[in-house]
């Protein structure tokens, strides 16, 4: 009997430790934790989530070890996903709904990392001082015409790195700086701030143009502070590169960590991620664009209409990382 009862309490312990599911996020808690919620609101499960810079966490996991706590990492841009993949820190998923949802350019080819909702990096400009027929690529803001008048954040940045990824992928390194460096010689200031300080930038005409995530745009339209609704609403978004690849895309995304204790939570709650209501939310929420080409974007992202997206594998955007980062050196984008 006393043998009995001793292994039913195992296997109670066993149930109460898997119901839960552990995440290391460089993705702000009010960006993700309403879903969270509603995932543990569904199935029982608990989440318990720890946020911080990625490159933070990517050194926590590894003095963590194996006895680190976490089971998922959760992350902003394809760089550190395919950066946390060499360090050896993700261990493959085996799921039919993240491989028949996600297409095989916004997932690792061996199915360590998985994208969860796309973003792009456009160019935004004011429509007092640039006509829109100015416009067309990422490869013209290098042209002579925008001399003193593009605002952008430092090469330190890992969006612009995998912008200049992205660049070499399809054309090689020659080309790639040579086009930084013409960028450069264009800047109106010294890179400075995050996307909404090239934003309002723009709008004070400090700049005509600017490159920025589609989203940070939309969050300052929906913005409880006066200023940078008026900000916002100064400057339009254009899509660039449309006669050619598409817009650079990238993805918020994450990965199951190979000590994970919770392994079989850790796929439900990535599964859930990519249904139709997280994607929506996503969509609603965050104005970001889904992972699923079905789910409706946000009246916002709407109002800017439908673009051709880059199919770029995003795997290339983490190979070329380095070089990124070196490239940018030399061209004097600091």
């Amino acid at each position: 009997m006393k043998k009995l009862l001793f292994i039913l309490l195992i296997l109670l312990q066993q149930q109460l430790i898997a119901a839960e599911v552990n995440i290391y996020s460089a993705r702000k808690e009010a960006l993700i934790k309403p879903l969270l919620n509603q995932f543990t609101k569904e199935t029982g499960i608990d989440v318990n989530i720890v946020t911080g810079k990625a490159d933070t966490l990517l050194k926590r996991l590894e003095v963590e070890g194996k006895n680190t706590p976490a089971d998922i990492l959760l992350t902003v841009d394809v760089a550190r996903l395919v950066r946390a993949k060499e360090k050896g820190l993700f261990q493959a998923i085996d799921s039919d709904v993240l491989e028949k949802i996600i297409p095989e350019y916004y997932r690792d080819s061996d199915s360590q990392w998985f994208g969860l909702s796309l973003r792009s990096r456009v160019i935004i400009y004011s429509p007092d001082r640039v006509n829109e027929e100015e416009l067309s690529s990422y490869e013209d803001l290098a042209d002579s015409k925008w001399k003193n008048r593009v605002c952008v954040r430092s090469s330190s940045n890992v969006y612009n790195q995998s912008l200049v990824a992205a660049m070499i992928a399809k054309q090689g390194v020659e080309k790639t700086e040579a086009w930084a460096k013409a960028l450069v010689n264009n800047f109106a200031r010294n890179p400075k701030g995050g996307d909404r300080d090239q934003i309002k930038a723009v709008a004070a005409g400090v700049c005509d143009v600017a490159l920025v995530n589609n989203y940070y745009l939309a969050g300052m339209l929906e913005s409880s502070q006066k200023s940078e609704i008026a900000a916002a609403n100064k400057i339009k978004l254009f899509w660039p590169n449309q006669n050619r690849s598409g817009a650079h895309m990238n993805v918020s995304g994450a990965g199951i960590l190979k000590p994970a204790k919770h392994k079989k939570e850790a796929i439900q709650l990535l599964e859930y991620l990519v249904s139709d209501k997280a994607q929506q939310w996503y969509a609603d929420t965050n104005h970001e664009y889904s992972i699923n080409a079905n789910i409706e974007s946000s009246s916002i992202l709407k109002s800017w209409g439908k673009f051709k997206a880059d199919n770029l594998n995003l795997s290339l955007l983490g190979k070329y990382n380095t070089d990124a980062v070196f490239l940018m050196d030399r061209a004097g984008w600091r």
